[in-house]
């Protein structure tokens, strides 16, 4: 990807979670960008093709943030390692930006692929196995579900802090 088409897709990033999707036009983000209207549409097609972009970019970090945990073989490490995901992405300005701009559009465009989380689901559903969980899935999706809700705490809620919820949760889980 080239800096301009970085350019662009940061500029809808955050357009985007701050307008709203169908408020934000092609020309607000070209100008916001920097670039010519034209420019977007020979790399994106149409405001839709940003937003598939940005969903994919999302995507990917995604894939890049479950990986460590994905590979992880120790099952209680899995499980740690999960709690520890919405404090890691809380503590980077960065990355914490990212995804907060990621959930915004997620919640106004409803286009947010649940499938990006399977693997993560997978890791942890045979982690509780290992360990003996009597509903190893039925606890996956409920950690997962919980993360879901501490990382839309700290996109919501300004200073939210996270740590009292993540040390509860690793007592729960014994990890």
């Amino acid at each position: 990807m080239t800096e301009k088409q970085e350019k662009i897709l940061q500029a809808a990033l955050e357009l985007f979670a701050r307008d709203g999707f169908s408020s934000t036009s092609t020309s607000k983000v070209a100008a916001h960008a920097s670039v010519s209207e034209g420019l977007i549409f020979r790399h994106f097609k149409n405001k839709e093709g940003l937003l598939e972009a940005i969903i994919k970019e999302g995507e990917v970090k995604a894939r890049t943030l479950f990986a460590d945990i994905v590979l992880e073989s120790d099952p209680k490490e899995v499980i740690r390692k999960t709690i520890d995901m919405v404090l890691n992405i809380s503590s980077n300005r960065a990355d914490l930006e990212f995804w907060k701009l990621q959930y915004k559009i997620k919640w106004e465009t409803e286009k947010y692929g649940e499938h990006k989380m399977e693997p993560l689901h997978l890791a942890l559903t045979s982690a509780f196995t290992k360990l003996g969980y009597v509903s190893p899935e039925l606890e996956a999706s409920l950690l997962l579900i919980i993360n879901d809700g501490l990382a839309t705490r700290i996109a919501l809620q300004k200073g939210f802090e996270c740590e009292t919820l993540t040390s509860f949760l690793k007592e729960k889980y014994q990890v």
